[in-house]
């Protein structure tokens, strides 16, 4: 790799190199201890005689900014601090719109692993200690050896039709999904499939509902759009379809485990929203986020395989079911709207990485992936008994879990006055990581409760965890 020195005219050449070396130590392009080229190389680079290379190394070293090590090669003092660099205040012409951007907080954020604690209830992911890594490394070198067998271009925005296929499978069998690999568009997450959805469909002033308490990276991905957001509020049954205004065109719901609070849709409320989707003309986007863990009750269907009038977008995800850091979801897009969204994930980045997706269709067709699901099954259904038996006990004068059927994740409403914020603090002094509710909740007056993931942390630790949270509860109650 060459340095970047640009040699202007054939006056005081030396004096040329130090000024720009210098400036790129100062400004930091240069960063400390990084070795520079030798003298030779650099000279033969520019065109330039050695001589002039080498006195500006030296004016750099009687400066302090480059030392030698013999043996080594010249490298940036690993003292140097960069100067920050200084930009004159200027107005943009886009300054209104960034204000708004600034304006919205990032939903949800992942603490990071200086701010996990040692039992940490948070929710969305799995523990690692379960994941097939051996499994999963042999697939991984498949996929680099298709990737290394392509020609080395761009691939299908759509994805790869081998992973299409088997994503199709996949959903067909587990969530009874009717779909074929032309209907499928794999995705960075569930995430982008959603802000896909929403960039083809929204403009400014237009209508999307969705569920309150809900998922607030949807909600601000639909605002951002410019869109107006109606908040439903849900009851046992899910959202309340009645009050899912007129002009609404897209609505948002989580039927077969609401988030946050975990209840399924009831039938009859299905029925009544794909009626009343249909009446409106709206697309449905129906987040199947974690439903492939499902604990008791008659498995329910699908929105997307109740549709009759094409209005179901079925989203879904890897994150949850394997790991967050994979980002492969996938869209089971309705004819109407395939093609637009196609385009606009074109625009977007073009198409997921090649590779993990040659890795996840082997995963998914060698058994890989439906064996680790029937293996978390037993282990999360476990950790959900343990923790139903103490909320039914010890628990039980201050919590009341909402009964859930699927997922990894439950919420418990509080039975009476509980400061939440003093039992946050004082949990996470005691090295236990809680979450309220009252943050999914936009428009409604909020419930108070405490929502526990189950899918992160270690069996073991849940019962010395919730005994922790006891305490707690004793003493500020």
């Amino acid at each position: 790799m060459e340095l970047h020195v640009v040699i202007d005219g054939e006056k005081d050449l030396a004096g040329q190199v130090y000024r720009q070396i210098r400036e790129a130590i100062q400004s930091g392009r240069l960063a400390a201890g990084e070795q520079v080229p030798p003298s030779r190389l650099l000279a033969q680079q520019l065109r330039v005689s050695r001589k002039t290379v080498s006195e500006a190394y030296a004016r750099l070293t009687i400066d302090q900014l480059l030392v030698g090590k013999v043996g080594s090669g010249t490298f940036v003092n690993a003292t140097t601090q960069p100067r920050p660099r200084q930009f004159a205040g200027k107005d943009l012409a886009g300054g209104a719109t960034l204000k708004t951007w600034l304006g919205r907080s990032i939903p949800l954020p992942a603490p990071g692993p200086d701010r996990r604690s040692g039992y940490d209830f948070v929710g969305g992911g799995g523990t690692k200690s379960h994941f097939p890594i051996s499994e999963w490394r042999q697939c991984v070198l498949h996929g680099l050896r298709k990737s290394q067998a392509d020609r080395g271009f761009y691939s299908y925005p759509e994805g790869l039709p081998v992973l299409r296929e088997a994503i199709a499978r996949h959903t067909s069998f587990a969530r009874g999904v009717r779909c074929v690999a032309a209907d499928v568009l794999v995705t960075n997450g569930a995430q982008q499939a959603i802000d896909l959805i929403a960039r083809v469909l929204l403009e400014p002033g237009c209508t999307v509902a969705v569920e309150d308490p809900g998922y607030p990276s949807a909600r601000i991905a639909f605002a951002s759009q410019g869109a107006h957001i109606a908040c439903i509020p849900v009851d046992a049954e899910g959202m309340m379809v009645e009050q899912i205004p007129e002009q609404t065109r897209l609505i948002y719901v989580t039927p077969a485990h609401q988030f946050p609070l975990g209840m399924p849709m009831s039938l009859a409320r299905r029925k009544a929203l794909l009626k009343r989707a249909g009446e409106l003309g709206a697309i449905i986007i129906e987040d199947d986020y974690d439903s492939e863990f499902r604990y008791q009750g008659r498995p329910t269907d699908s929105l997307q395989s109740m549709d009759t009038e094409g209005l179901v977008a079925f989203v879904g995800t890897f994150s949850k079911v394997m790991q967050p850091e994979l980002r492969i979801g996938y869209l089971i897009a309705p004819p109407a709207i395939r093609a637009a969204v196609a385009i606009a994930k074109h625009l977007s980045d073009w198409h997921a990485p090649t590779m993990m997706q040659w890795a996840l269709a082997k995963f998914i067709d060698d058994g890989y992936l439906q064996k680790h699901i029937r293996r978390c099954h037993a282990i999360y259904g476990s950790r959900r008994e343990q923790m139903l038996a103490r909320f039914a006990t010890d628990l039980a004068p201050w919590l009341q879990p909402i009964a859930a059927t699927a997922g990894f994740h439950m919420t418990a409403l509080t039975k009476r006055e509980i400061d939440i914020p003093l039992l946050l603090k004082l949990a996470r002094r005691v090295d236990v990581g809680l979450y309220p509710i009252d943050v999914f909740y936009h428009a409604q007056p909020p419930l108070q409760g405490l929502f526990f993931g189950y899918g992160a942390i270690e069996t073991l630790d849940i019962a010395p965890a919730l005994d922790r949270v006891k305490a707690i509860l004793s003493e500020i109650a």
